[in-house]
């Protein structure tokens, strides 16, 4: 609806918002009970004016159901109308560069202009699983990563790339027949290495400050700092991402976050994973097992992360995108459910966009 439009320009005067989804899953909900939520926060966020949706990947995880971001991107893609759609990211070691290349070309074709591909190099589960994703050893090559991002750029233009034969001739390689445009494309990290590697292709970056935030102020001014430009980027293009809950009150704010901070938890804990827990599933095990280290975790996650009331969190997310010379912050609503929640809706997701954009 375009009064949301409006609504979010108001809100958050020139600052643009998008939001990035691992389809969380919680206790209770099926596969595709969380994807049809999704769905539907997609469509929520076109029309209350976000700039982009984008869908991350990951493998084998009980409480993320973002395991195949282009087919999810398609069918938000089909859910839309105005809105970019994309990945954040593909993790490309787990993938062949030609099909990533195809993928996001049928996509572009499905959705002309309205693509983003976000690459990123991290393998997106646990060493088993990135063993089996890699299992015909075609793509596993991290040392060559560089050159698969190249390969993609090149593949996914409309004129396609040229393999160069060593004992002489060419081959055409084109990722779609007829292509009229191309996907935008987006290197991903946390890390100086993909900082520096997008400075140096001349490519837009975002700092996946949502994962930890550490290295971020370094990381940017690496990336600026060596930003080679070229015909299609002739300056450096950044935004940000932040794990975000706003609720009617703090307190309420407060109980959203905390299903996905225990999560945050047993990551760094390195133990067993489980499904999103409710909000009250997540009080009460605390309270039957008070632990200081996850107490701790929790309180260092929170710090880095946006939580509390609209008016709150609006002025927060300004004054964080203000002092890292970011127009665009890409949220990540990590809001819990309650109990009696209906499953096939993310009542709290929804109520987070909702209230940035009023």
């Amino acid at each position: 609806m375009r009064g949301g439009s409006r609504a979010l320009q108001r809100g958050m005067s020139s600052l643009a918002l998008s939001v990035l989804d691992l389809v969380p899953v919680r206790t209770g909900q099926t596969s595709a009970q969380a994807v049809g939520a999704s769905l539907d926060l997609a469509s929520r966020a076109d029309d209350l004016g976000y700039r982009r949706y984008w869908f991350a990947e990951h493998h084998n995880m009980p409480a993320v159901a973002s395991t195949a971001p282009p087919v999810l991107i398609a069918a938000a893609a089909s859910r839309t109308r105005r809105i970019r759609v994309g990945s954040g990211g593909v993790m490309l070691p787990n993938h062949a560069p030609l099909i990533v290349a195809e993928q996001f070309a049928a996509l572009e074709a499905i959705a002309p202009g309205r693509i983003d591909l976000g690459i990123g190099r991290a393998p997106g589960s646990d060493p088993v699983i990135t063993q089996l994703l890699r299992a015909s050893g075609t793509a596993g090559d991290v040392e060559r990563f560089p050159d698969h991002v190249q390969d993609i750029a090149l593949m996914l233009q409309p004129d396609g790339a040229t393999v160069q034969f060593t004992s002489g001739g060419e081959y055409s390689v084109r990722s779609t027949p007829a292509a009229t445009g191309a996907p935008e494309l987006w290197l991903l990290g946390s890390s100086d290495y993909s900082a520096q590697l997008a400075a140096t292709l001349g490519l837009p970056y975002v700092f996946a400050n949502h994962f930890s935030g550490q290295g971020l102020d370094r990381a940017l001014d690496l990336y600026r700092s060596s930003f080679r430009p070229t015909e299609a980027h002739p300056e450096p293009r950044t935004f940000l991402t932040a794990n975000v809950v706003a609720a009617p009150t703090v307190e309420e704010a407060d109980d959203r976050a905390l299903p996905q901070l225990r999560m945050m938890a047993r990551l760094r804990l390195n133990r067993p994973l489980t499904a999103l827990e409710t909000v009250e599933e997540a009080h009460a095990a605390l309270a039957a097992a008070p632990d200081p280290q996850e107490e701790q975790i929790h309180a260092a996650a929170k710090a880095n992360w946006f939580v509390g009331d609209a008016a709150g969190v609006r002025s927060s997310l300004a004054d964080f995108a203000a002092r890292h010379g970011v127009d665009e912050i890409m949220i990540s609503p990590v809001a819990g459910s309650f109990a009696g929640e209906d499953p096939t809706t993310s009542p709290g997701r929804v109520q987070t966009l909702e209230l940035l954009a009023a």
